[in-house]
């Protein structure tokens, strides 16, 4: 299973003379992690649709984007107005 987490990143700025013409504007990173049985097993990192690495979720940089990155699917309660309504 699947689960994506999005990253925002802001590029950062290069260093050098400029001279240089801008490169292709990068896309931003994302990090999916991996699943089996209810555990993460791994962390993808994507630029688009293209894998840039795994990351360890046991390694400091895993612990930290599993730390900072949490699921944005939620169980919502239903509410009690709802209830009140339907057996009126």
């Amino acid at each position: 299973m699947l689960e994506n987490e999005i990253a925002p990143t802001d590029p950062a700025p290069e260093e050098g003379s400029g001279d240089q013409a801008p490169t292709e504007v990068a896309e931003d990173i994302s990090y999916h992690a991996v699943e089996k049985d209810g555990h993460v097993t791994a962390i993808w990192e994507m630029q688009g649709r293209k894998h840039m690495r795994t990351i360890d979720p046991r390694s400091r940089q895993g612990q930290d984007i599993l730390r900072l990155y949490t699921t944005e699917h939620h169980d919502e309660t239903p509410t009690l107005g709802a209830s009140e309504a339907a057996s009126s």
